[in-house]
């Protein structure tokens, strides 16, 4: 049975530069073709900040083929919307990562799971898989 995902953004990273990172599970609902594997612009966004500031030298390589490496994904890109935006400002939670109380948002309003290994976002009734 095909199952649609939203990659949190260590999970796209670890899924196009360290696959071996990533659980059993969340590898191999990448890899199965018949699943819709969806990759926020919130992802592309967080990745060029923390270069930016250093925190991820080696990320270079991923912001420079970012739709190619989504396409290598077979990956669906999904754009940031105002609804997106009103359901992340609405969370109640005292998590404030803006970057991942989107990617939380997205999963609620379009109704995907969540591949991330976070334990901080069980806090949110959105479904996660590692």
């Amino acid at each position: 049975m095909a199952i649609s995902v939203l990659l949190d953004t260590h999970a796209l990273l670890w899924a196009l530069v360290e696959p071996e990172k990533l659980s059993w599970a969340a590898r191999e609902i990448i890899e199965d073709p018949q699943n819709v594997v969806v990759v926020s612009a919130v992802s592309a966004w967080e990745i060029t900040i923390k270069y930016d500031l250093g925190r991820l030298p080696e990320a270079r390589t991923v912001i420079d083929g970012f739709q190619h490496h989504i396409q290598v994904l077979r990956a669906v890109e999904l754009a940031i919307s105002s609804t997106h935006a009103i359901t992340a400002g609405s969370l109640k939670s005292p998590h404030r990562d803006p970057f991942d109380r989107m990617l939380v948002a997205q999963s609620l309003v379009e109704g995907l799971s969540l591949v991330s290994k976070d334990p901080e976002l069980r806090q949110f009734a959105v479904p996660l898989i590692w």
